[in-house]
């Protein structure tokens, strides 16, 4: 008898680990919507996207969400019409057993901004995603414009790192960057980029009134070197303002044009 009351309290704990979720799964699926909840987990760094965009594309074309049955709501759709952003890195939606949807998002890190000649205005994250700007929010970054190409398959489907983009201005810019801004004196100093109509590269510093010919993105860490020590035994002497150019081209070499 008393092995029958213990197999009994045995099962007990295990029915209710079985039954409680269906419980609650059928509770909650007539349970009303009660609120939408969002969280955007970097707001305080980036502003690509708003609370308000994203609750109008959670309501998508319904009616309503708010006092419509949890069991009703295609929380996969929801979350579909939020990816569409290429703003966000991630969009999470779910629901609560208090009747509520939840809307996590995070948003991309951007390291580089893009303003092509042929027009538009666009974001390059650290992953290698890029996406159009769509408000007046302008994150300091480097900038980089001219004859650059963005293709519908960059803004759609792949990054330019994908071995898709076999070569890339960009992919090159991309290394460049990365690769300043992790130097607190090229950070610093380098202010935009710009790609000529022969694809060659032209810097804009913030201190100097010149302008840095870089040619080819190849070898930019020894050109940049030559620059640095240029810098610091040529320029204190002959002054900030009296050159015009000054060309790191050629390997080892550093080319200058004096001001007119």
């Amino acid at each position: 008898m008393m092995r029958k009351i213990f197999k009994i309290l045995l099962l007990v704990p295990v029915l209710y680990l079985f039954a409680m979720p269906v419980y609650y799964a059928a509770s909650c699926s007539s349970l009303p919507c009660s609120g939408i909840e969002v969280r955007i987990a970097d707001s305080a760094d980036y502003h690509f996207v708003t609370k308000r965009q994203l609750l109008n594309l959670a309501q998508g074309n319904s009616s309503r969400i708010i006092g419509k049955p949890m069991g009703e709501l295609a929380v996969n759709e929801i979350e579909n019409r939020i990816n569409v952003l290429r703003e966000l890195k991630i969009a999470e939606v779910y629901t609560t057993i208090d009747g509520k949807i939840h809307l996590y998002v995070d948003q991309r890190n951007p390291v580089l901004r893009i303003i092509p000649d042929d027009g538009g205005d666009f974001f390059l994250d650290e992953e290698g995603w890029l996406f159009r700007k769509r408000n007046l929010y302008n994150p300091r970054l480097h900038i980089i414009g001219g004859n650059i190409t963005i293709t519908p398959a960059m803004l759609d489907s792949v990054g330019i790192l994908d071995t898709l983009i076999r070569r890339s201005i960009l992919k090159d810019a991309f290394h460049f960057v990365n690769y300043i801004r992790g130097d607190s004196f090229w950070s610093a100093q380098i202010d935009q980029i710009h790609v000529d109509e022969n694809d060659e590269i032209n810097l804009i510093p913030r201190v100097g009134n010149h302008i840095i010919h870089l040619g080819t993105f190849e070898n930019y860490r020894g050109k940049l070197r030559n620059l640095e020590a240029f810098y610091e035994k040529v320029m204190p002497v002959a002054g900030w303002d009296k050159y015009s150019l000054i060309n790191l081209e050629y390997r080892d070499q550093v080319v200058c044009r004096k001001r007119n």
